[in-house]
């Protein structure tokens, strides 16, 4: 199994080779199990896969920061793969509390990069106001810098989640994360292509893009690539995915009085070979 440290280079390479990096995202040890086997190279917790996966609503705070450090200390233990994690707003609105929330995220979870977003988990007010973003951003920049590896932190611009399709907004926050210091770029929500390519070539670290959201054009990953993406992450779409199947195979059963689900499902000698 290779350390931190050495996960945490691969990593880093990972975002400056010549292809767009793929990034898994699992929400338990099984799933991180399963993406490894598959062949991805590196991997990024899901809030909104794990706040489904324990009967909770994302974006509402009701994941404590400990127990989503649990979740993906479980997960990098699961797997020899470089792990990031979505850390929502840091779990705190004060720029020390991100700072504080990458430093344990490093220390206590095993993990070699995450995410810290503008989003504020208030319905009335759903996005910091620019200054307080970026100071938060500038915290959690100095925190990363403080760890012996390099620890590929993610600032996310949250507008267009939140209802508010302001794309110069978004660029202008992108533009001040990168200037405090932040490695990635992310905007989720962003689905146009013409939008994606604005946004590429508005900065110079790399941009990740979220696929796998309702009404999103299909675009491939070379597709993207030729945007000027170079990191893509699917977010919950694969914890979506699992629950729609459990969903539909449930509907039957209590609909319908049949199981013809199980002629899709794996065999249990299969499933334990992808927990190897």
């Amino acid at each position: 199994m290779p350390t931190q440290a050495e996960k945490a280079t691969q990593f880093q390479a990972l975002h400056q080779g010549p292809e767009t990096l793929i990034i898994g995202n699992p929400w338990d040890a099984g799933t991180a199990r399963i993406l490894t086997g598959l062949g991805f190279r590196a991997l990024s917790t899901t809030s909104a896969g794990l706040a489904f996966s324990l009967g909770r609503r994302d974006g509402t705070a009701s994941v404590s920061r400990d127990a989503a450090l649990a979740n993906a200390r479980s997960i990098v233990e699961a797997t020899s793969l470089p792990v990031a994690a979505d850390l929502e707003n840091g779990y705190g609105h004060s720029p020390e509390a991100a700072a504080e929330t990458i430093r344990l995220a490093a220390e206590t979870a095993g993990l070699v990069g995450g995410s810290i977003e503008d989003s504020t988990s208030d319905p009335l007010h759903p996005i910091y106001d620019f200054n307080h973003a970026v100071e938060r951003i500038g915290a959690a920049v100095v925190a990363a810098r403080s760890l012996p590896f390099p620890f590929m932190l993610v600032a996310r611009a949250e507008n267009y989640l939140h209802g508010r399709l302001d794309l110069d907004d978004t660029i202008n926050r992108l533009q001040a994360f990168e200037a405090a210091g932040a490695d990635v770029l992310y905007a989720p929500g962003i689905s146009q292509p013409a939008d994606i390519q604005t946004v590429c070539a508005s900065v110079r670290k790399p941009v990740n893009v979220l696929m796998g959201l309702r009404g999103v054009p299909p675009l491939s990953v070379r597709e993207l690539g030729e945007l000027g993406v170079r990191r893509i992450s699917v977010g919950s779409g694969f914890s979506r995915a699992a629950l729609t199947a459990f969903l539909h195979a449930a509907r039957e059963v209590l609909d319908d009085g049949t199981f013809t689900f199980t002629e899709e499902t794996l065999y249990m000698s299969e499933l334990a070979d992808l927990m190897k």
